[in-house]
């Protein structure tokens, strides 16, 4: 793993533990949000591995489900919750405040937790909270 594979890695950690605090403090679409972003920078962790790197989501989108779901690298129900994520993610940052319900947000959490556990199968494991200062 990458300096900068751990670096997206930790970031989708935090944003997963983000998007669990808003969904119990009643933010729904705040947490779906944060949940986009936790497979969002997933995706770019696996990228990076390869040395690619985008500028647009979209573009970063892409290039996973070229790279590594059409060959089969990693489930292809990932790229189906990416976009799903992103859509909600629209939906919870500039929709009005009930565009997601918290079983939506709930969903999205779930998937994201589901992502992440294969990055750390795939990628590598991330350290414990402790370690993150040594890193």
């Amino acid at each position: 793993m990458t300096q900068d594979q751990l670096e997206l890695l930790l970031e989708a950690r935090d944003s997963l533990s983000a998007a669990r605090l808003l969904l119990d403090g009643g933010y729904p679409g705040y947490a779906a949000s944060r949940a986009y972003y936790v497979m969002f920078y997933v995706a770019e962790a696996f990228l990076e591995g390869e040395g690619l790197a985008f500028s647009k989501h979209s573009a970063v989108i892409a290039a996973f489900g070229q790279r590594f779901v059409r060959p089969g690298r990693v489930p292809t129900e990932f790229h189906r919750f990416l976009l799903e994520a992103q859509a909600l993610r629209h939906a919870g940052d500039y929709g009005p405040r009930s565009a997601v319900a918290p079983e939506q947000a709930r969903e999205q959490i779930l998937r994201a937790e589901s992502v992440l556990a294969a990055a750390q199968r795939l990628i590598g494991d991330i350290p414990s909270t402790e370690e993150d200062a040594n890193t």
